[in-house]
């Protein structure tokens, strides 16, 4: 039996925020996280926007940083600038299906380009002394590119690859097509990280089973379950985790204690709608119960708190007495 791969806390647009990572971290469970992608437009100011990078944002699990844009040179500089602010990995993204990303030649639209990918790895891999790694999808409108592109990055000297084999057109929408990660395993001879559609222990060990993967980045489904990464672990180690309601709310906790401070009202009670949409599908009762929490109308964050622990509660409760 193989020992439990690497656990990366993915890094997701407008979930995977600090906010979700420190109530992660106080959770634990994964090796290393990625902060959400920096992005470095044509006319960035380097200092100021790598500001938004902190190192020790969840020590002691290290967070790599990310960062999208299409200038080689600009990429280069900020790569070196994560680099003096600790930053132990730095990333490329080749993967965000963003239609206002993909407009200004960013995040999955490098995949029209090998060419490019490789140019903007390469600088980063050269302006650097840390690993330089890629994120990337199977393909922007299909795969015709796939084998191009990651050729094109491992040449480039980057350390590993994480593939999302969905295309750009695919969004979130389709099933991940595993079988695209087994080919990168074939293709490259550097490592490469198993993403998409891990949702359960069992989805886990069928994409190392079917892909033969290094390691597993896990993103949408450690929102539903934030403790996927222990209940991993448990398995390798041949243990038994079994996760608390109590354990639970106390993430919650975490994670209300760490909304920004300057967020208004209405951003936080969708902020903890958004949580709880997620979390809501983990569990069969819990789903009987998704559209009463989320078309509840509540004036305050207290009033959406008040009415959704104890459905989440009474759901958690039932599928336990069920079991």
């Amino acid at each position: 039996m193989r020992k439990c791969p690497e656990l990366i806390l993915a890094p997701m647009e407008g979930v995977g925020d600090r906010t979700f990572r420190k109530a992660m971290a106080s959770v634990g469970g994964f090796d290393e996280a990625v902060m959400d992608f920096l992005s470095v437009p044509k006319n960035a100011h380097v200092p100021s926007l790598a500001k938004k990078y902190e190192s020790d944002e969840l020590l002691p699990i290290p967070i790599a940083a990310q960062l999208m844009g299409s200038d080689p040179n600009l990429m280069a500089a900020m790569a070196k600038e994560m680099e003096k602010r600790g930053a132990k990995r730095v990333d490329l993204n080749c993967g965000c299906p963003s239609n206002t990303v993909t407009g200004n030649g960013s995040g999955s639209s490098l995949l029209k380009n090998p060419n490019l990918l490789h140019t903007i790895a390469k600088a980063m891999v050269d302006a650097v002394n840390v690993p330089v790694t890629v994120k990337m999808r199977s393909g922007y409108e299909d795969t015709s590119l796939f084998e191009e592109n990651l050729k094109a990055a491992e040449s480039s000297g980057i350390k590993f690859l994480t593939l999302h084999p969905r295309t750009k057109i695919d969004g979130y929408g389709p099933p991940a097509k595993w079988e695209y990660i087994a080919k990168a395993k074939e293709i490259l001879k550097i490592p490469v990280v198993g993403n998409g559609d891990i949702l359960t222990v069992s989805d886990a060990l069928n994409m190392l089973k079917q892909t033969n993967c290094d390691a597993l980045m896990i993103g949408r489904g450690s929102v539903a379950n934030p403790f996927i990464f222990h209940e991993i672990k448990a398995h390798f180690s041949n243990t038994l985790f079994q996760p608390s309601l109590e354990a639970l709310l106390r993430y919650i906790d975490v994670f209300v204690s760490n909304l920004p401070e300057d967020m208004q009202s209405r951003g936080r009670i969708n902020k903890m709608k958004q949580l709880f949409g997620f979390i809501f599908t983990s569990k069969n009762s819990l789903k009987e119960l998704r559209k009463e929490m989320l078309t509840f109308s509540p004036s305050t964050l207290d009033s959406f708190l008040g009415f959704a622990i104890p459905l989440l509660k009474k759901g958690w409760v039932n599928e336990s007495q069920a079991t």
